[in-house]
């Protein structure tokens, strides 16, 4: 039957039974398909499971999943049936642009449809997206209540994680690590590292060995006053310039935190941010990039959730990588292994 062809189908792409029990499959209401590889051709199975006779699916979680417009397209067939009982879709992070949008937009429009919730946060929907949707959501004779959209839900998590490592070899000998090498500190003796052409001689920073593609995702603890940042790799290395220190010029891109408080530099320009309700001298931080679409988020972590503190809207045209400035003595900068981070919602 339906149910029985995309669970094979699943099950020949993410090869483990296991995780795709966990993740809702054998609920006859919801399922929770987030982060399990699904492609355009999954959501073809996905259709025809919605346009069932004998289906009771009313809540479908498929975000994180790399289905772009044509997957969309496909779903959407499924939508439009008279037979879908669907109210709830999640289609966060799947690469959906306005053409995927233009196939929600017939199939929320439908006489047949019973989508009240609709979540598009981390797609790239365009303005005329967003205004389809919007006015199908103030539309009456419409039954979509709640559209998400923007970088204002979940991030993608666990898909996107990136294991960063620390580049000794671009590290100030201001600093020195500890735990592995994943965690930085500002120390008061300079340290006797061999010269390098890459490392920073004045700034007390350092970059990671990762180059960044794609879409990336990683976590960071931070102690004291520090920057966290994002950079192209042919920053300047050498003196006490601009052109050299995260933030301070046109090729990287910055968050500063300390006490409790935050401001995102970039060219040189600072931005200061909206205070978080603690002082505290440490926290953890989020950091989300994408690259083809030129988009950088940064947020703060708060218990098991994400808030969203600002988000970068450029052109990448370099190689980028993480980085980190510990400004004062002290100051500490450690890697979140996934485990410890935000999984998929």
């Amino acid at each position: 039957d339906h149910l029985q062809n995309i669970y094979d189908l699943i099950l020949n792409q993410y090869n483990s039974v296991p995780d795709v029990q966990s993740a809702g499959f054998h609920c006859c209401f919801f399922f929770r398909l987030s982060c399990c590889g699904l492609s355009e051709r999954s959501c073809g199975a996905l259709s025809s499971v919605l346009s069932s006779q004998s289906s009771s699916l009313t809540h479908l979680d498929l975000s994180n999943n790399e289905l772009q417009d044509s997957g969309v397209k496909r779903l959407s067939l499924g939508l439009e049936s008279p037979h879908c009982k669907l109210e709830a879709l999640s289609l966060s992070g799947c690469l959906v642009s306005e053409e995927g949008c233009a196939s929600l937009v017939s199939a929320v429009r439908s006489k047949s449809s019973h989508l009240r919730e609709l979540d598009l946060s981390y797609n790239h929907p365009g303005d005329s997206g967003v205004k389809e949707l919007s006015a199908a959501v103030e539309d009456p004779h419409c039954s979509l209540e709640t559209l998400r959209y923007g970088h204002t839900a979940g991030a993608p998590h666990g898909l996107y994680f990136s294991q960063l490592q620390l580049d000794e070899n671009s590290m100030s000998r201001k600093l020195k690590l500890s735990n592995n090498n994943r965690k930085v500190t500002r120390v008061e003796e300079e340290q006797p590292y061999p010269h390098h052409p890459h490392r920073f001689d004045y700034w007390p920073q350092l970059l990671c060995r990762n180059d960044l593609s794609g879409r990336c995702y990683w976590e960071v603890e931070w102690s004291g006053m520090v920057s966290i940042s994002v950079s192209y790799r042919g920053i300047r290395r050498k003196g006490d310039s601009d052109e050299c220190w995260f933030g301070g010029n046109h090729q990287s891109w910055s968050l500063r935190c300390w006490n409790g408080r935050f401001s995102v530099c970039h060219n040189d320009r600072e931005t200061p941010l909206s205070s978080s309700s603690s002082s505290s001298s440490s926290g953890r931080v989020a950091v989300y990039v994408d690259c083809p679409a030129g988009s950088l988020s940064f947020f703060r972590v708060s218990s098991d959730s994400l808030i969203l503190l600002y988000t970068f809207n450029t052109t990448f045209t370099q190689p980028l990588c993480a980085g980190f400035t510990l400004w004062r003595p002290g100051c500490s900068v450690g890697l979140c292994p996934l485990s410890e981070g935000r999984l998929c919602l």
